[in-house]
């Protein structure tokens, strides 16, 4: 029986306390590369986004802003590309929700077909576990003081919050900028959607994961790429060259932002056009295999080898591997540079239900509404995770995990994994719980390390809750 989820919640819990003063402010020149950055930002360093929020996640709302509110809207509250600093706190907040408006992108088709609805627990039924979930209480990492779940949703400026048990919804909540019916940018998951594909074709022998990037793409040349095996770009244990200094202006960063910009490039620019020549001329550090290291490049660059492979653009195969055969409701989008490549590393904007419903095709090893879209070994491949002794431990609040085909595996007790992008992005799938979780998140700051410590425990706390109901 469908039940009709609560609509657009308004913030009336009083948010964790935040540290530090003001906004900031980006030139024109920047906007673009500082989307781009705010997708390759990890959890370590400081990145274009560590700014400090000085309004709540209440104060911040979109709605309460007035953002793009009238007709016209008022002149200080027009949010525009490129004049504009869309990408900064606060403006992020109703951004996320609209990066159509800003960015060429092209289309991930569902298709015609009529969408598969999703499962909810009984109307009245359904209203009670949303106040016994936000009633659920846990100890944030490295804190004695007990937060309710609800308290994190506000603490981690969340947009979308969706809970699949045991295929059910049992939880479903909107907030700022996001409506029932809205798509929201998913950042860094879009790497996650990437790697699902390229294991598909592994698993199903279209891709061979042990051959080098130059056997699939020539084009390649003598880019430090060409000699890394398929599978060490699937992991990011590439030993490319590739700085993300956010502070240091000729950083590799924005050399590639501006490459991949689809904005006319500026009088007198001499550098690489698009993403693929960009990554023709990334130069070698260290050795391939030798350790993980989170650059986005290597994400573009296996989207460039499954598109080789197969034939097809990274929004056509996600188009005809997942979007229409999982009875999604919404088409989802991703940006694109200059010459119409897709973001692989970045670039979707999609519903919170139809994240659900990839998170649940990952819990059910490849099956959706009876039908097998890819083989079970696929999704027991990630779930095993990448080789632990190379993660490092750059990602103190993530753990001692692993990464492997561009998925984050946490190898707790539950056997979780996810997808995970900057500002608070995430899909996380506990095998244990039979629990699948989607959060759309506008945080001030970009990495995940801000985010974890109020965010993982959570997590925790409403998979053992649901376990013990």
């Amino acid at each position: 029986m469908l039940a009709r989820p609560f609509r657009k919640a308004s913030y009336s819990i009083p948010c964790v306390k935040h540290i530090g003063t003001g906004e900031v402010t980006l030139s024109s020149s920047n906007v673009y590369k500082l989307l781009i950055a705010a997708t390759f930002a990890t959890v370590a360093g400081t990145g274009a986004f560590a700014q400090s929020a000085a309004l709540t996640a209440r104060d911040s709302d979109p709605n309460v802003m007035g953002w793009m509110q009238g007709f016209p809207p008022p002149e200080d509250k027009i949010i525009t590309q490129p004049d504009s600093v869309y990408f900064s706190f606060p403006r992020l907040r109703w951004s996320v929700c609209h990066l159509r408006e800003f960015l060429p992108t092209e289309e991930i088709s569902r298709g015609l077909g009529a969408p598969m609805p999703l499962e909810y627990l009984p109307p009245a039924e359904f209203a009670d576990m949303r106040q016994q979930i936000d009633a659920v209480t846990f100890n944030p990492q490295k804190s004695e003081e007990e937060m309710t779940w609800e308290e994190s949703l506000y603490a981690n400026y969340t947009d979308g919050m969706l809970i699949i048990h045991k295929g059910q919804v049992v939880y479903e909540r909107y907030f700022g900028c996001l409506e029932e019916d809205g798509k929201h940018a998913i950042m860094s998951m879009t790497k996650s959607f990437t790697g699902l594909l390229a294991e598909i074709m592994v698993v199903e022998g279209t891709l061979d994961d042990t051959r080098l990037v130059r056997d699939y793409v020539p084009e390649i040349g003598d880019s430090a790429f060409a000699t890394a095996t398929v599978r060490q770009v699937m992991d990011m244990t590439t030993g490319v060259k590739y700085s993300e200094d956010y502070s240091d202006p000729n950083a590799d960063i924005w050399l590639y932002s501006a490459a991949a910009s689809p904005l006319p490039k500026a009088e007198g620019y001499e550098g690489p056009d698009g993403y693929w020549e960009y990554l023709q001329q990334v130069e070698p550090e260290g050795n391939h295999g030798d350790e993980f290291h989170y650059k986005t490049i290597n994400s573009d660059m296996l989207g460039w080898i499954i598109s080789k492979v197969s034939g097809k653009s990274v929004t056509e195969l996600a188009s005809e591997r997942l979007w229409r055969r999982m009875g999604v409701e919404q088409d989802a989008y991703q940006t694109v540079d200059g010459k119409g490549v897709p973001f692989a590393g970045g670039g979707i904007t999609a519903g919170l239900r139809d994240l659900g419903r990839l998170g649940q095709l990952m819990l059910n090893e490849g099956a959706s509404n009876g039908e097998r879209l890819f083989p079970a070994e696929v999704v027991a491949n990630i779930r095993a995770g990448g080789d632990r002794s190379k993660f490092g431990d750059g990602f103190p609040t993530f753990g001692p995990g692993s990464y492997t085909s561009q998925w984050w595996v946490f190898h707790n007790d539950h056997g979780a994994f996810a997808a995970r992008g900057v500002h608070g992005q995430t899909i996380y799938v506990d095998p244990t719980a039979g629990m699948v979780l989607v959060r759309l998140s506008s945080f001030p700051r970009s990495q995940n390390g801000f985010i974890d410590p109020t965010s993982l425990p959570a997590y925790q706390a409403v998979a053992e809750f649901l376990m013990a109901r």
